[in-house]
């Protein structure tokens, strides 16, 4: 306080130039003082000045400020201190506050101030990176004034802060960590400076979405009372539509992380009247507008698609709809509540079915869709408000054929209602059609139009409505009624637009006559209606009916290109005749052309909504403004043509239209077809599983008859045991004489089983033997020496092998000597159960008696000889075995042959090389005496020999003596 007391005492010096000094002084104690707290002191002291001598302190105190960020970080209060003061020079808001007051070139010049210091300040990116870094400390009097200050410097100048940031590191994840921070004040100030951050950068909305920031912020929303809430609210919805307007990739993100189930809760609003505050209403009305972006025509189709049945999954169109049909809603949030609940159902077949099942709350009931045409007709009602019900009313029938099927029949006479009690969909059109209001009968227009878009078959429906005019004249079709009130022209007195109620009747004209021949012939019928359109379009009128003779220059031209010919009188050339005489081809197309010259035309083709500044301004229809840039050139191209040509182009049609009926033929036979496959192929399948039902049943009743066989065999056996137990001895007694042969038969099979079975394991030991012996005869191939020394020891082993075989075909024929034995023995016993079945009945005492004891004796009769047949079974399969073992074993001995013919040849080659090796040695050992008697020759005759000759002799000796050993060795 001393020091400031100094440097403001020093101010009485020079008067003029005291602000200026006494800044100068300051920043001089910040550059130069070396104590912590005279910094501090001079900071704060320039913070105070800040405000109200802006410039002075920026432009002299700037650099030293952020000198003081850089050096000073460890002291909170003198980096707070100097984040206030750069606030102060940076930020306009101080001067806000005043603008009022002063003129408009100070305020010019203060909001060029801040942008000129926010320059200087972002110059160097690592002041930007600086403060993002300060940010992480949470002292509150560094990350307060740090925010505000980054929020400052983004609303200067965004785009160059939004870059700086978003190429340094983790520059976006440290401001979303402000959204978790626990003091309200900073969180808050944290949503607006994302705010600021996001508008217009997709790059960085991608970051912020990815950085969990659609659950923080529905949080807060939550945290805070959803529509209940403050200006919080406010500012988490209004950064939730910077995050998701035009941004795909964050809006299909939000719709796959179940964010909008969480959004139904924001419209539970409750029965009360008193609850709507104006914060209330900003808050809900932002919501709304939420809801628009995700299902916003603008979006992709498939993305406004998924967004719109997710909303009626989770029940957020019905909620909307309960706001919709509920009493005392503000007339705003009514207005955007429609506009919203236009665009939710806009294409989407399942919540246009759902909107025209939705009743008001009122005795009798009445559909929504009733009750809001009755709004767009009222011409007391708000005209935004009408504006949207007709919104409302074109995306319910856009693209849905069904709904403009029932609008449509609400006009025929068939549907309606004789009593009068209740008012249909198109009485309010019609009434709307032809009431005194110009923009009623624009609107309703509009309305039936869009009942007839791409839609042929209601376009001839609507041909058979009749209206009736007045009393005791008859009925007139609605297409005469239309011209007819076009033909009066202002002769009616109408609130509103003059030309109003005539466009509104040429684009319904237009949209009903185009793709519709029909309707062209029902038109061009009226005698009346030709002369009044080239009346209309061959006068020179003013600027405003200029639009008028447009519109019906493009529905003569209509009448002309969608005509079949079948008027004599009003054929495609003597029409287009009648257009040359009376206004000129050129003057035509000219008069056509002011139809998209026309300055609202650009205005309605930008979007689907009719948002109007006022109703004089409510010309153009959107689908109409597409309609006319479809047939503009099509028209100028069909009066341009010769006869010869349009005979040509319908040749081309009829060709088109039989190809395509063909096509139309071939493609619902292959529709037919493949039904046809399809109700085969379940047949097939049907046929399939009550074959395998019938199957199992099948086998389960065998399986139960094969049960009850058993079961009265059972009791068969057990019932004669018991009658004839005492009857029977004799007969136990003889077939007790048999059972012991029986099992004395079955005793010797199993040996000669056990036996086989080992003639078996030794005749594979023995070719596991002749496997070793081959293997022997290849190795002994390759090392002739080695087999050589083998060759007794494999004599040996074929030795053996033939007294095995002369073994085992002994045992052979022992072992059929013995089945011969069994067969007999076994014709013995079947002579005897042959004679004790003859002699059983004889030895009855009774008739009773002897039944019983013949049924007995069948059934043990019947069991020898299963047994039997089992024997024989038996006794066969041991021949084929023994057959068998046979043939395996003239197979060894056809082997062993082989082997034995092998070794002899063997032998023979062996003995072969032996002699020509001997030869060899006796050879080499004459040349080599010949080569010593050559030598000392030499020597004798005084020629010098090398002793390398001698010494490499001396080595082949060696060499040649070594080879000798090693031969005697072998």
């Amino acid at each position: 306080m001393n020091f400031l007391r100094g440097v403001m005492g020093g101010q009485s010096a020079g008067p003029q130039h005291t602000e200026a000094e006494t800044i100068q002084k300051l920043c001089d104690r910040v550059a130069s003082s070396t104590l912590l707290d005279d910094r501090r002191n001079a900071v704060r002291a320039l913070k105070s000045l800040s405000k109200k001598y802006r410039l002075e302190v920026g432009i002299q105190a700037m650099e030293h400020l952020i000198h003081v960020l850089q050096t000073d970080r460890s002291d909170s209060e003198i980096i707070g201190y100097a984040l206030d003061t750069l606030y102060n020079i940076i930020s306009n808001d101080e001067e806000e506050e005043v603008d009022d007051i002063e003129e408009e070139n100070s305020t010019r010049q203060s909001e060029d101030l801040g942008s000129q210091f926010t320059e200087i300040f972002i110059k160097q990116p690592e002041n930007v990176t600086l403060l993002l870094s300060l940010l992480e400390e949470f002292d509150f009097h560094v990350r307060w004034p740090g925010v505000k200050l980054l929020t400052s410097l983004l609303k200067q100048l965004g785009p160059q802060v939004q870059q700086i940031i978003l190429v340094s590191p983790m520059g976006v994840s440290r401001l979303m960590d402000l959204l978790a921070d626990s003091r309200e004040v900073i969180r808050n100030d944290g949503v607006l400076l994302l705010q600021a951050l996001t508008r217009s950068n997709g790059a960085i909305q991608k970051i912020v979405a990815f950085e969990n920031a659609f659950e923080r912020l529905l949080d807060i929303i939550t945290e805070e009372g959803n529509s209940d809430g403050g200006i919080v609210v406010e500012d988490c919805l209004i950064l939730l539509q910077n995050l998701l307007k035009n941004n795909n990739s964050n809006q299909n993100f939000f719709k796959e992380g179940s964010y909008i189930q969480r959004m139904k809760p924001w419209f539970e609003v409750g029965d009360e009247n008193s609850g709507w505050s104006a914060q209330k209403v900003t808050n809900l009305h932002l919501m709304l507008q939420l809801v628009r972006v995700l299902v916003s025509p603008t979006n992709p189709p498939g993305a406004t698609s998924s967004c719109q049945k997710a909303m009626f999954q989770c029940g957020l169109l019905q909620q909307l709809c309960t706001i919709l049909m509920a009493t005392g809603i503000p007339a705003d949030i009514l207005t955007e509540t429609i506009n919203t609940v236009s665009e939710v159902i806009r294409g989407c077949q399942v919540n246009q079915d759902y909107f025209a099942s939705v009743n008001a709350p009122s005795n009798p009931p009445r559909p929504a869709i009733v009750v809001l045409l009755m709004s767009m007709v009222n011409e007391r009602q708000p005209f935004v408000l009408r504006c949207a019900v007709l919104y409302c009313f074109q995306c319910f029938l856009y693209k849905n054929q069904k709904g403009q099927g029932e609008i449509v029949s609400t006009l025929l006479p068939s549907t309606i209602d004789a009593t009068g009690n209740s008012v249909s969909a198109g009485q309010l059109l019609c009434g709307g059609l032809f009431s005194t209001d110009s923009l009623s009968n624009w609107c309703a227009a509009v309305a039936l139009a869009h009942a007839l878009q791409e839609n042929a078959t209601q376009k001839e429906q609507l041909l058979r409505v009749q209206l009736a005019t007045s009393i005791g004249n008859p009925p007139v079709s609605l297409l005469q009624q239309c011209t007819n009130i076009l033909s009066q022209g202002d002769k009616i007195d109408r609130r509103g637009s003059k030309i109003q109620t005539r466009v509104g009747l040429l684009m319904l004209l237009c949209t009903w006559l185009s793709n519709c021949p029909i309707v062209v012939t029902h038109f061009l019928h009226n005698s009346a209606n030709v002369p009044f359109l080239t009346g209309q379009i061959a006068e020179n009128l003013g600027e405003e009916e200029q639009l008028v003779q447009g519109l019906c220059a493009l529905l003569l031209g209509i009448s002309i290109y969608f005509n079949d010919n079948s008027l004599e009188n009003y054929m495609k050339e003597k029409l287009k005749q009648l257009i040359e005489k009376r206004i000129g081809k050129e003057n035509f197309i000219e008069k056509l052309g002011f139809i998209s010259k026309h300055e609202l035309y650009s205005r309605a083709s930008q979007k689907p909504q009719p948002s109007f500044p006022s109703p004089e301004h409510m010309i153009f229809d959107h689908e109409f403004t597409k309609l006319v840039k479809e047939l503009e050139g099509v028209i100028t191209k069909a009066i341009y043509k010769s006869s010869e040509e349009d005979k040509k182009e319908e040749e081309v049609k009829k060709t088109l239209e039989q190809h395509d009926n063909i096509v139309t033929h071939y493609k619902n036979m292959i529709r037919e077809q493949d039904l046809q496959l399809e109700e085969l192929k379940q047949q097939v399948s049907t046929l399939k599983c009550q074959n395998e039902q019938l199957q199992t049943a099948v086998t389960q009743q065998v399986s139960q008859i094969q049960q009850h066989k058993d079961q009265y065999n059972l009791l068969k056996v057990q019932l004669g045991k018991d009658s004839h137990h005492q009857g029977s001895h004799s007969d136990g007694a003889q077939m007790n004489g048999i059972q012991p042969e029986i099992s004395r038969l079955r005793e010797e099979i199993e040996e000669l089983k056990s036996y086989q079975e080992l003639l078996q394991s030794q005749l594979a030991e023995k070719d596991s033997l002749i496997e070793n012996l081959k293997s022997s005869q290849t190795s002994s191939v390759m090392n002739e020496q080695t087999s050589a020394t083998a060759l007794p020891r494999d004599s040996e082993q074929v030795a053996e092998l033939q007294q095995e075989l002369a073994t085992l075909k002994s045992q052979l024929n022992l072992q059929s000597l013995e089945i011969t034995r069994l067969q007999a023995e076994k014709q013995e016993l079947l002579q005897k159960t042959e004679a004790l079945a003859k002699s059983v009945p004889v030895q009855g005492e009774g008739e009773n008696v002897a039944a019983a004891k013949t049924t007995d004796v069948e059934g043990r009769l019947s069991a020898l000889l299963q047994e039997t047949r089992e024997l024989k079974n038996e006794i066969k399969a041991l021949s084929e075995e023994r057959t068998a073992i046979k043939e395996q074993l003239d197979t060894s001995n056809s082997t062993i042959a082989i082997l034995q013919n092998e070794k002899e040849k063997l032998d023979l080659e062996i003995a072969d090389s032996k002699k020509e090796q001997d030869d060899l040695l006796v050879l080499l050992a004459d040349q080599d005496q010949k080569i010593l008697s050559l030598k000392s020759k030499l020597k004798d005759l005084g020629h010098p020999v090398e002793e390398e000759d001698e010494s490499g002799d001396q080595e082949d000796e060696d060499d040649e003596n070594e080879d000798g050993d090693r031969d005697q060795d072998i």
